[in-house]
């Protein structure tokens, strides 16, 4: 299994779908979306996406 974490400062509907759409076209799947906050906004200032999938390419250890 190989994972990818994507970080964004810009969290709006349209960054995240993009990020989303891009990394899913490549074969990953998104697992988790993780929000920072700030105690100034109730907006989150960043975020980090966490994709996986399975990678037949690697030899087995």
């Amino acid at each position: 299994m190989r994972y990818k974490v994507v970080e964004t400062m810009t969290v709006t509907e349209e960054a995240l779908e993009a990020i989303l759409n891009r990394w899913v076209l490549e074969g990953w799947t998104l697992d988790s979306v993780q929000f920072v906050k700030s105690d100034a906004s109730r907006r989150p200032t960043m975020a980090f996406l966490f994709f996986c999938r399975e990678d037949h390419d690697e030899p087995e250890t």
